[in-house]
């Protein structure tokens, strides 16, 4: 992509930016954004949209060791976390999802507890996001590595809740140029 997919513009607007705002109306706050390439880039993008340190609902941190993956994210998106009292669930959302807007994450945010374990399905296959309840926050750290995320830690589990998003978001991700052109219509 040429650069951070944090930074790839859709629609003259930054994907960082439209995922904290996707999140915010969604219900999701405080948000907490996992930085790792360029992330003073990405953190003036936000603060010039009106996001990011100076807003008390947004947060940053930034994962010195990005480049292991995205369970090196997870990992430190989870542990800076654990300092926020009251927070019983986290929404783990990927920049690179812009078809995934409030309506998904609203339906996976509804009625969350600190024992809650919700995926977003699309026409019953699990994908992003994921909603992980607090008592799940630990298990998920201890196997979290490269580019697998939470995916260990999720498989098999009967407590696992699919909740169906293909109705009012599109699960496709940005990953080339071409992708982001055909997103974007152009």
């Amino acid at each position: 992509m040429g650069t951070p997919k944090a930074l790839v513009r859709l629609h003259g607007e930054p994907l960082a930016v439209r995922a904290v705002k996707a999140l915010q109306a969604g219900g999701c706050g405080p948000v907490t954004v996992v930085l790792g390439a360029r992330a003073d880039d990405v953190t003036d993008v936000l603060r010039t949209a009106g996001l990011g340190t100076n807003d008390s609902d947004v947060g940053v941190v930034v994962a010195e060791d990005w480049d292991e993956g995205m369970g090196a994210s997870l990992r430190r998106g989870l542990g800076a976390l654990t300092h926020l009292p009251g927070t019983g669930a986290a929404l783990v959302h990927l920049v690179d999802l812009p078809g995934v807007g409030p309506e998904a994450i609203a339906r996976l945010v509804q009625g969350a507890t600190h024992s809650s374990l919700r995926r977003a399905a699309y026409d019953g296959v699990g994908g992003h996001p994921v909603l992980l309840g607090r008592d799940h926050w630990s298990g998920v750290v201890g196997t979290a590595a490269g580019d697998a995320g939470a995916r260990d830690y999720l498989a098999g589990r009967p407590d696992l809740e699919l909740v169906e998003c293909g109705d009012v978001a599109a699960p496709d991700d940005v990953d080339t140029p071409a992708q982001l052109r055909r997103l974007a219509g152009t």
